[in-house]
């Protein structure tokens, strides 16, 4: 594999290579785009799986998606989408187009869950862009159309066939309204033109420009496909190039809508946007569309009437088109569960490789199709003809003689004077999707996907549903292998060489293989709470983590080879081995018994080779009629049976296994019989990575073979009958038919003395167990802790003066948290750790400026809190420092502030009284309140302290705080720079500042209050606290100061000739400011009074 498909085309940041968090809660910040054990974003870890995974990858085409409104042309708009318009994120926030959060068309959600993923923020397909462009992948950009058409969307079907619009249909329904074929249809008039004139658009490219790496629009106000594809092509120009650039993808529905001049509008407008974007991008960016694989080839409607058009020819000659685009599902089987169906006699199973690159040039859409369902059923296949002798034209298989040919369209079935415009040979082929869905029988209609929510979800015909990986395996190799014409294995004439550009016509090097997710395995599709669609990966075409597995002959051939032997034959043998363990020394047969337990295989030898078959892989029995069987002895029974005690076979099976999808855990899966005797308990050990169904249908396969075959035959044949061998299926004449024996052994003695045990073929089915989820990673994914930096005074006398307080809470709690810090980009240090997290909340109506140092009754605090609640104590716990928060007030400081009594008033939500306001010098903050929002910690627990040294306090610093079992470079650690303030050293305001006139001078007084050891009641005064005793009065007008006194006492004088000086006259009142100065900090908490 060497190009795919890189999805979902969904999801707002998805393809970021920057981690995003969203905040659900206060302290709940979930992971947007981290959920991988890799602790990169996922696309860096999906990319990272898929360079491993694919080591000769070349080329990504990145879908990314807008979103359509109708399946009307000329009432569909197309707009970029969010999952939510109030969802918060970070460090990046979701814009596309000019569109924010707010504006954005909003997806429809089923049972409060959006349908699908936002469109990729423009600046996450950047950065995807950009890592992919580093890595050496080339880029091929693919815009893409998600149909947001809810149940219940009560839209004019335009098809006619519902009273609306079916739920997320297929994008290339959008057609003309009516449809072509019905009464009164849009198609051939002014009415077609005039609504795909509509759906297309006047958006041009001068409406264009580019701002920074911002694409700016500023044209018509229009939802416009032209919009739409223009838009891409500026943001791939913006992001720095891309290698090629997909114009529309499968877009059937109008390209085959023709105008009242029976041509067609939209392949003019297609051929007008590959102008314009060749114009955008430069002659290098190659550019293409992605015709479905029954479009590409031409257009010949249903209607009776022999016209043929090679509507799509204009643009393939287009020299704007660097490529035939062509998304190619084709049915490479025909595939039933009888053993009467008509490929059974010429292929071994479906899996079989000659068969499936035999009907890339045969089989249905070569050969045959079927004219309806019923003759699908009965397999009354009719052949593709021509009565004019060109078969092709019809064949959407045939393309190399649609690529070779000159095309010639024909009207009521007489062909025009005059070719098309296509020149035989002259561009190469891409397939700009191929794939195949891992499910039963999926090569009979690789095209169909599983997605239960939309009208188009369907299993391939006469499909099971059960997983098979096998089936997509192959059916890729058949793709890959036999269009390839360097392969060993290739299908000869199959990818002929162009004599225009001597090049392969199906370029081998662009089979975009869909798809790669860029959610990684096995998070996706595990974490089905993050991923709406995650249940769709066990039957969908996804490659992410299917890819890691061997195919079962080739291990088998590995194995032998490496034990030496000589000769064998495994070729017959179907299915994947994802890890197989050889722990120690053993022989071959030691080494080979797990797999023939897991893959039910038995060995024999014929002609003088072993030879490796599988149950349930047989041909048709062998019909042995009574009379063949001779007798063993004179008198006895030609044929004997006998049946097994029920107490002889097993109850249950036990399989014990790797887990492929979880750490390679070692797990068991069990399988027991709800009837019956037996207590016995069958158990084995395999050394296999196994997925829990499998695991699960070996166990259940493993049981109902035991209990089949304990019904035995033994008879014996003539030696005419030595074609036999064991592991042959034979039907004993007058039984009934599907009661059949598998041969155990073969006695030569003479006769040939044959045991045989029954055997049902069907429970060999790959995947036959129910679907079960893979299990989640034992990693939790935690998004990323709220931090809050808290510049605090010293809450007790005996606090050093440089310590500061973080308080982190995540939900849920990952663990002890880690506190790092720098004062550059590197070199962190571990600053703290935190056990637990703090009890933090926000407030859901504002504190009001409150009284200070006495019980504030008059206001109170409603908090919501993120954790656990709160309690209310004593008077005395209160006087004792209980209950301390703190709240940040307007003024942005911290108020500490305790409280007596919490009630619980809503969810998570109290309303705190009694408080106790301006606690440890905070009477600023407290005067300021504090608005809506403000955050609320408590600081009985939970917030870590940090003693910074004193030289760095002051100082910007940079922090990291995390779960402490994770590297420091691991996304779910927050980021922030801060620099704490020595507030701790901050001298707090003075108190009881008084005035007196002596002969008109003022004799300001004050009392000190001391950061340190004051609550004695036995010590004359508190103590200093600094390292002198300084103080400064500034003399307001209004918030104007006019001087600045200076005292080394709790007093100073404000002389009369200072007063007449500042306010012209003895003011009859003096405001003023009181300061404590510090050595450290400078000057302390003001206290205000008018005097």
């Amino acid at each position: 594999i060497r190009s795919v498909v890189v999805i979902p085309g969904s999801g707002e940041f998805a393809y970021a290579t920057t981690p995003v968090t969203r905040g659900t809660a206060l302290g709940e910040r979930v992971p947007e785009n981290v959920h991988s054990f890799a602790g990169t974003t996922d696309w860096a870890a999906s990319i990272d799986q898929l360079v491993q995974d694919l080591p000769n990858i070349e080329n990504v085409s990145l879908v990314t998606s807008w979103f359509g409104t109708d399946l009307r042309a000329g009432h569909c708009v197309l707009r970029p989408g969010v999952e939510s318009a109030t969802k918060q994120t970070r460090p990046l926030t979701w814009h596309v187009a000019g569109e924010t959060r707010a504006t954005a068309h909003v997806v429809s959600a089923t049972d409060g869950r959006a349908n699908y993923g936002g469109t990729p923020s423009d600046e996450s397909v950047r950065e995807a862009i950009a890592d992919l462009n580093d890595r050496g992948i080339a880029v091929t950009l693919t815009p893409f159309i998600l149909m947001d058409l809810p149940p219940g969307n009560g839209l004019p079907d335009p098809y006619g066939q519902a009273v609306e619009q079916p739920a997320f249909p297929w994008r290339g329904r959008i057609t003309v309204d009516p449809a072509p074929g019905l009464a009164g249809s849009a198609d051939r008039t002014a009415a077609a033109e005039a609504q795909i004139a509509a759906f297309l658009g006047t958006a041009s490219p001068s409406d264009f420009s580019i701002s920074g790496d911002e694409v700016i629009y500023a044209g018509p106000s229009e939802w416009s496909y032209r919009r739409f594809i223009l838009h891409h092509a500026f943001l791939a120009l913006a992001a720095g190039g891309v290698d090629a650039f997909v114009i529309g993808s499968e877009m059937r529905g109008l390209t085959h809508a023709r105008g009242a001049d029976d041509g067609f509008p939209f392949v003019a407008g297609l051929l007008q946007l590959a102008s314009d974007v060749k114009a955008i991008l430069g002659p290098t960016t190659k550019v293409t569309y992605a015709a479905d694989w029954s479009e590409y080839f031409g257009y010949q409607p249903a209607d009776g009437s022999g016209d043929v058009y090679f509507h799509l020819d204009p643009l393939w000659a287009s020299p704007d088109i660097d490529a035939v685009g062509i998304d190619m599902y084709w049915p490479l089987a025909d595939w039933r569960d009888d053993e009467t169906h008509a490929d059974r006699a010429i292929a071994r199973s479906v899996y079989d490789l000659d068969y499936l690159k035999s009907n890339l040039v045969g089989g249905e859409g070569y050969d045959w199709y079927y004219p309806s369902q019923a003759a699908r059923a009965a397999q009354d296949r009719q052949p593709i003809a021509d009565g004019l002798g060109k078969p092709w034209v019809f064949r959407p298989k045939d393309m190399a003689a649609w690529w070779s040919n000159l095309h010639i369209e024909r009207r009521a079935g007489v062909e025009q004077p005059s070719p098309t415009d296509w020149l035989p040979q002259s561009k190469p082929i891409w397939f700009m999707e191929t794939g195949c869905p891992a499910v039963d029988k999926g090569a009979n209609q690789p095209n169909v996907f599983y997605d239960p929510k939309s009208a188009e979800s369907a299993l391939p015909y006469f499909a099971q549903a059960r997983r098979d990986d096998l089936v997509q395996h192959n059916y890729l190799r058949a793709v890959l292998e036999g269009f390839d014409p360097a392969h060993p294995s290739r299908v000869e004439g199959l990818n002929p060489t162009s004599a225009v550009y001597s090049g392969p016509m199906l370029d081998p090097a662009r089979i975009y293989v869909y798809a790669w997710d860029a959610r990684p395995y096995p998070a996706f599709p595990a974490m089905t709470d993050v991923w709406g669609d995650a249940a769709n990966w066990t039957y969908g075409h996804w490659l992410n983590g299917r890819l890691a597995a061997s195919p079962l002959a080739d291990v088998v051939d590995t194995l032998m080879a490496d034990f030496g032997s000589e000769t064998w034959d495994a070729s017959s043998l179907d299915g994947l081995v994802p890890g197989y363990a050889i722990d120690r020394i053993m022989s071959a047969r030691e080494a080979l018994q797990p797999l023939e337990q897991a893959y039910f295989i038995d060995t024999v030898e014929a002609g003088g080779e072993l030879v490796f078959t599988q149950r349930g892989n047989a041909t048709a029995s062998v019909v042995i009629a009574p009379g063949d069987a001779v007798e063993q002895r004179p008198g006895a029974a030609l044929i004997t049976r006998t049946r097994g005690q029920e107490t002889e076979l097993p109850g249950a099976i036990k399989v014990r296994y790797v887990d492929r999808a979880g750490d390679y855990r070692q797990l068991a899966a069990e399988s027991r019989q709800l009837v019956g005797a037996s207590a016995r308990v069958g158990e084995v050990a395999l050394p296999i990575m196994l997925a829990a169904t499998e695991a699960q249908a070996i166990a259940e396969t493993w049981l109902h073979e035991s209990w089949i075959a304990r019904e035995r035959v033994r008879l014996s044949l003539p030696p005419s009958r030595m074609e036999l061998s064991p592991g042959d299926v034979i039907t004993i004449g007058g039984d009934a038919p599907d009661c059949q024996y598998r041969i155990t052994e073969i006695g030569h003695a003479g006769a040939l003395d044959i045991e045989a045990r029954a055997i049902d073929p069907s429970i060999y089915a790959r995947g036959k167990a129910s679907p079960r989820q893979e299990a989640p990673p034992d990693q939790p994914i935690t998004g990323q802790p709220e931090v809050l930096f808290l510049d605090l005074p010293l809450l007790r006398g005996d606090d050093p003066d440089d310590r500061a307080y973080i308080a982190a809470i995540q939900s849920p709690w990952p663990g002890r948290m880690a506190i790092y810090r720098s004062p550059s980009e590197d070199g962190f240090r571990l600053a703290a750790t935190t056990a637990g997290p703090s009890l933090v909340g926000e407030l859901t109506e504002p504190l009001q400026p409150g009284v200070a140092w006495r019980l504030d009754m008059a206001n109170h605090i409603t908090v919501r809190l993120a954790g656990e609640g709160l309690r209310s104590i004593s008077e005395q716990a209160l006087l004792d420092g209980a209950n301390l928060a703190a709240v940040r007030s307007a003024s942005g400081d911290w108020e500490l502030v305790q409280f007596a009594l919490a009630e619980l008033v809503g969810e998570r939500t109290f309303r705190l009284s009694r408080l106790l306001r301006a606690q440890a010098g905070t009477d600023v903050a407290a005067a300021s309140g504090s608005p809506t929002g403000a955050p609320f910690v408590l600081l009985d627990n939970g917030a870590a302290a940090i003693d910074l040294p004193p030289v760095q306090t002051g100082l910007p610093a940079n922090w990291r705080i995390g779960p402490a079992r994770l590297d420091i470079g691991h996304p779910s650690f927050t980021a922030a720079s801060h620099a704490f303030e020595r507030t701790g050293r901050r001298p707090l305001s003075p108190c009881h500042v008084r005035g007196s006139r002596v002969s008109g001078d003022l004799d300001i007084t004050w009392i000190r209050r001391t950061r340190r050891g004051g609550d004695s009641w036995e010590a004359l005064d508190v103590p200093l606290s600094e390292t002198s005793e300084t103080y400064e009065v500034d003399i307001h007008d209004g918030d104007t100061v006019l001087r600045t006194l200076a005292a080394a006492e709790p007093r100073v004088v404000y002389g009369t000739a200072m007063q007449a000086v500042d306010f012209g006259l003895i003011p009859a009142e003096i405001s003023v400011a009181v300061y404590q100065l510090s050595a450290e900090f400078g000057r302390g908490t003001a206290r205000r009074a008018v005097l």
